[in-house]
């Protein structure tokens, strides 16, 4: 109510951000009078009880009547807001089952597979509700993680969430955004968040290549496949991650040459150099007039392909070698430039690949592993090896 009225001085519309399925008000509150509504992971261990990476991360479970009725409540007094033009949903998802490879080292974790600490969706009424479509216990399995039907079932309960919530919001007249994972493949494996269902008026995907692979690349890949799995009727950006030099604009080429009509930032504050600051001026304002002068559309090319050959990826495999070559200084700070033997492929299960190569001047060993969640190269990662390896 208070941002309303300034916005409307500039030209700018307001859509309020609001989390659904992770808490983000009367957290303690719901804590004590509702703990059978949150998430509970493979081990049986719920949210209301344990914690999963930070300790803001309350998920709810979107099977749990009272949290339907809980989220129905709180997005109708938002559109009830006179000058609010929509709603942008963010959090509408499980736990993450994985994290982006960048983050592994923060959390102390790998997660090269899914694991049960971190695998979210198994709430009783979850279970049951399973149980009577399919006739099983999914939790019976070895390895519920390879239950395709399972973990459809459970993107599928996030989808009746967000869609719930665009009848309301469409009801009021107003528009339905959302902040999902990099693409509705990848969020189907990361989060359970298959978005390309969703009936949005406009998605923000969050292609932040500095989480994934830190490359530019990484939000080719991902707009390119946005393009073909967004929803008829949905307008497609880019939700990149705000950088205070020259790599933004490289990541905007990549989002806005390649299918996405334009971009948000996350979040603008970080632009702090002035000569950036206005150099992002100038680029959207460029953007914003080519858009104008072809019927509010920006073309794309329709011969670019995605890329999953990360020997193909240059600014990938730079950084590879930036990586073992500081692995190895990390030992001798006067070692030689390191020149590496041919990659030979050791490994291969569910989404990862896994491979050897050896420095030939120092004659260390190294693992090098690529991640694909949804069929996209979305992260790599270098270990030592042992020298017998």
């Amino acid at each position: 109510r208070v941002a309303i009225p300034i916005a409307k001085k500039y030209g700018i519309q307001v859509i309020a951000w609001l989390w659904t399925m992770n808490l983000e008000h009367d957290r303690d509150k719901i804590l004590q009078e509702h703990p059978d509504w949150f998430s509970v992971n493979r081990n049986g261990k719920s949210l209301a009880d344990t914690t999963a990476y930070v300790g803001y991360y309350k998920f709810l479970s979107p099977v749990v009547p009272g949290v339907k009725e809980y989220i129905r409540k709180k997005i109708e007094s938002y559109c009830e807001v006179e000058g609010l033009e929509g709603i942008s949903i963010d959090y509408n998802r499980y736990v993450d089952v994985v994290l982006p490879t960048t983050l592994w080292p923060k959390y102390n974790i790998v997660q090269d597979r899914e694991y049960p600490a971190w695998d979210y969706g198994y709430h009783p009424i979850a279970i049951a509700k399973f149980k009577k479509q399919y006739g099983y216990d999914p939790r019976a399995q070895k390895d519920p993680s390879k239950d395709l039907k399972w973990r459809q079932f459970r993107c599928d309960q996030i989808t009746d969430i967000a869609n719930m919530i665009a009848d309301i919001v469409h009801s009021h007249g107003k528009t339905m955004a959302a902040s999902p994972f990099p693409t509705p493949k990848m969020a189907s494996r990361m989060v359970r968040q298959d978005w390309g269902k969703w009936n949005l008026d406009v998605v923000f995907p969050m292609v932040y290549s500095n989480f994934y692979t830190e490359d530019p690349s990484f939000i080719r890949d991902c707009t390119l496949e946005n393009v073909r799995d967004k929803g008829a009727n949905t307008t497609l950006y880019c939700g990149l991650m705000a950088k205070n030099n020259e790599e933004i604009f490289a990541d905007m080429d990549e989002a806005l040459n390649n299918g996405a009509q334009g971009i948000s930032i996350f979040t603008i504050h970080s632009l702090k150099d002035p000569q950036i600051r206005e150099k992002f001026k100038n680029y959207t304002a460029a953007a914003k007039a080519k858009k104008a002068q072809n019927n509010g559309t920006l073309t794309h090319s329709a011969h670019v392909k995605i890329e999953n050959n990360p020997f193909k990826k240059e600014g990938i495999m730079k950084l590879i070698n930036q990586k073992i070559q500081d692995l190895v200084r990390s030992e001798n700070p006067a070692a030689s430039p390191i020149a590496l033997s041919k990659y030979k492929k050791i490994d291969a299960y569910d989404v990862t690949q896994k491979y050897l190569v050896t420095d030939q001047v120092s004659k260390k060993n190294f693992y090098v592993t690529f991640f694909f969640y949804g069929g996209i190269l979305s992260g790599w990662n270098v270990d030592p090896a042992p020298n017998a390896a």
